[in-house]
């Protein structure tokens, strides 16, 4: 079950990756006319600029529905990722308020609120699932002579649509409830003000290795329990001063926390190993800063020291309940990196915007001095600190991949890390998310941890007697294309 929901994790960042392409274009569209009595109204290069950012926010959902088909389809085809949206029109169509007054015999007014909504990120995770069921069920079905044409991949969309029927049928009951459940936490949470946004922030971080903060998240920053954090604040939608206490408090802890923890960790490694970690922690702590994206900086220690993963997650909660509790607020679409941050602090429901870069200020000596008191207190096997020479004692292949020229580096260093998977006699699967690759091996005995890791990765993470994780960074990609050719050879 834990798998499966990492899978969907790792699916659904293909969708969220397209949000700062919206972004760029509704800040840039704000920027050049801010005024929250007409976005757009009074220049025809900024309204162009917002419309063509809001195409990409206003469909998530759809996005979410597509991009989940295709990610957790078994081949990853195009038909996957069609039916996921053939399954998404069905359901939505089905379920429109509209069409519930025809099949209850009322008053389109009378029809239960939560159907008002039903295009929402939920119902298009929902048809991403069902339609990969379909894909990875009926893609290699063939049917009889005169049905030919229909077999295989053809006959997914179909079968998606079949499927969804029945879907619908249980959510006509099922999804009011749910509905009004999903909004009563978030209610709740809403209720608690400052203190709410703080325990978000805590539970966001601490289920980070499982990948089930993705549904957290969705509560809080997407149109699921009506809070629509990220959708309301780029659109100008919401109120301001609390419109982005969701996202607020990540600036500080992305932008100057994690890049403060490196710096301590940094300076508590061992003389002979600072050279190693500093290319490391540099790396690192600069995609936290400019991008927001923090996995792999956070995967140096979350399982190498938990204790300082535990009160990472605990500033960050603090964090979030400090911008919330001062009304300082600013947005994201992707991550809380420098870019996001430059983009929302000119929308209309940003507020004091600058005043989360002190916050930042203080959280990185927070960081810096918590980090580097604990690490030095308990002896922490932080990076540079290991009692086994994993950074420098790099096998002779490592050696020579070293050497490769520069152009060549991600070849070389895919080579390294598969056959310290095992290669073709090990290594069953290998997918890749935003950072991490993703690798089902027959023998985790057969796994030479120490050659992956000679090749400067931020860590490997074991999930499961026959999966691993390699953390790699935003490169991932590129290292993914390079084991995938060696695959084919």
């Amino acid at each position: 079950m834990m798998k499966y929901l990492q899978r969907m994790g790792r699916s659904l960042m293909l969708p969220v990756a397209v949000l700062p392409a919206a972004a760029i274009l509704m800040g840039i569209g704000y920027w050049i006319d801010p005024d929250p009595s007409g976005w757009g109204s009074g220049n025809e290069v900024a309204a162009f600029l917002i419309k063509a950012g809001s195409a990409i926010l206003d469909h998530i959902a759809i996005l979410f529905a597509v991009g989940l088909a295709l990610g957790m389809s078994k081949d990853k085809d195009g038909s996957a990722a069609l039916s996921g949206l053939v399954a998404y029109l069905v359901i939505t169509t089905l379920l429109s308020s509209s069409s519930v007054a025809m099949l209850q015999g009322v008053d389109v007014a009378k029809v239960n609120a939560a159907f008002i909504t039903i295009e929402n990120p939920f119902i298009g995770i929902i048809s991403g699932i069902v339609a990969s069921i379909m894909y990875n069920r009926f893609s290699h079905v063939k049917l009889v002579d005169f049905l030919a044409f229909f077999s295989g991949k053809r006959l997914v969309p179909i079968m998606s649509a079949v499927a969804m029927l029945f879907v619908s049928l249980v959510l006509l009951f099922v999804w009011p409830v749910v509905y009004t459940w999903l909004v009563t936490f978030g209610t709740s949470i809403s209720k608690l003000g400052f203190a709410g946004a703080g325990l978000y922030g805590f539970f966001n971080r601490l289920l980070i290795p499982t990948g089930l903060h993705h549904a957290l998240n969705s509560v809080f920053w997407f149109n699921v329990a009506g809070i629509d954090d990220i959708g309301k604040f780029w659109s100008g939608k919401g109120t301001k001063g609390v419109t982005g206490m969701y996202q607020a408090g990540f600036f500080p802890v992305m932008m100057f926390g994690l890049p403060a923890a490196a710096l301590a960790m940094y300076h508590t490694a061992k003389t002979k190993k600072k050279k190693q970690v500093a290319s490391l922690m540099l790396a690192a702590g600069f995609a936290s800063f400019f991008t927001g994206v923090t996995e792999p900086m956070e995967f140096v220690f979350m399982f190498t020291a938990p204790l300082l993963y535990l009160v990472h997650a605990v500033l960050t909660g603090l964090s979030l309940a400090i911008a919330a509790w001062f009304h300082w607020t600013a947005g994201f679409s992707f991550s809380a990196g420098l870019i996001d941050f430059v983009l929302s602090s000119k929308l209309p429901l940003a507020n004091a915007p600058y005043m989360l870069l002190v916050q930042g200020l203080v959280f990185a000596v927070l960081y810096y001095s918590i980090f580097r008191f604990l690490i030095t207190k308990f002896n922490l096997m932080t990076p540079g600190r290991e009692e086994t020479d994993d950074l420098d004692g790099a096998s002779a292949e490592a050696a020579s991949a070293a050497s490769t020229a520069k152009e060549d580096k991600f070849t070389a260093m895919a080579a390294v890390i598969y056959d310290g998977l095992g290669g073709d006699a090990n290594v069953t699967s290998v997918d890749n998310c935003v950072t991490r690759l993703r690798v089902e091996v027959k023998d985790m005995f057969a796994v030479d941890q120490q050659k992956i890791r000679s090749t400067g990765i931020p860590g490997i993470n074991i999930v499961g007697t026959n999966s691993i994780q390699v953390i790699i960074g935003p490169s991932v990609q590129f290292v993914a294309d390079e084991i995938e050719k060696i695959r084919k050879l």
